[in-house]
Formats: C-alpha cells, structure tokens, sequence
C-alpha cells in the first residue's frame, strides 16, 4: 500500500492513499455494497444487537445505541457464541444488518451468518478480508466505500467514494 503522510497544522497527520496499489481484499461471500463505514470493536450479535430494531445493545460496547443498517462494518472479528450468526441473518433479512462487511480475519461466525442470509432469504451481503495495513486505514477512515466482491474465494475490490482517501487516525 502506497501511502503519503503529511501535516494538518492542527497536530494531525493525514495519509492518503493511493487506491491501486491496494492489497486485494478475499472474498468469504458475494455480493455488492456501498455505504458509510462503522468501525467496530469485536461484537457478539448474540446478546449485542437486536435485529429487529437495528441496534447494538451491548450496554458496555462502545457502539452502544448504532445502527448497522446499511452501512459497511468494519470489524476485526466477531465475539462470543455461534448463536450470532442467526442474529447476523434475521438482521440482513429484516434490512437491519450492514450492506457489507470488511474483516481483519477469517471469522466463521460471521461468515455462517452472511451465507445462510444468502441461501435461506436471498439477500447477498459482500463479506471480504483484507491485510492488516488496510484493515487499520479502513477502521479510521471517513469516506464512504464501495465493496465489488463478485466471487466466493476470490479477488474483491474496496473503492473509497469520495476525490481523496484520507485517513484521520481517529
């Protein structure tokens, strides 16, 4: 990944990133999406987000009370029991859940979630994993992305929408 950093005058650094030297992200399951990023601390959806209202209830969760829906999770990994993977699903099928999910690492939980949405209500959900340097722009960036995933196994691409990428370092 090609970055370039400079000052803000403010005590900030900025680092922009050059969208085609990007490492190509896996693709765990199909699907297209675009929407603003939440970045996440690992979640339990089990006990941690209700899928009906679209909200995560984890009252020690920093993302206590924000929505999924919609949006682009970006999350290390999931926590807790295998019952979030049904959580995950009725969430997607009830238009509760993330349009898309970029992870850190391989996560069965979450990918059993994502799938079973796609073969029991035909709602696809892009769930890719990317290297650790992308992974850490992604969680602090700002812009809105864009996730072509078009095959199981195969190469996905995350686009900023937006004229630059720039990275906060929240």
């Amino acid at each position: 990944m090609n970055r370039s950093a400079s000052s803000t005058g403010r005590g900030e650094r900025e680092h922009r990133i050059d969208q085609g030297s990007w490492s190509a992200a896996r693709t765990l399951a199909p699907g297209r999406a675009s929407g603003v990023i939440l970045a996440l601390e690992p979640l339990s959806f089990w006990g941690g987000y209700d899928a009906a209202l679209g909200k995560i209830i984890e009252k020690s969760h920093p993302g206590h009370g924000q929505s999924l829906a919609g949006k682009i999770m970006v999350m290390a990994r999931a926590k807790g029991s295998s019952s979030s993977s049904s959580v995950l699903a009725e969430a997607i099928r009830n238009g509760t859940g993330p349009s898309g999910i970029v992870l850190r690492e391989r996560d069965l939980i979450i990918a059993i979630g994502v799938i079973v949405a796609n073969e029991l209500y035909g709602v696809s959900v892009p769930l890719v994993v990317v290297d650790d340097d992308v992974f850490d722009t992604l969680y602090r960036c700002t812009y809105p992305l864009r996730i072509d995933a078009p095959r199981e196994g195969g190469e996905a691409r995350i686009e900023a929408l937006g004229d630059g990428f720039v990275d906060r370092g929240r």
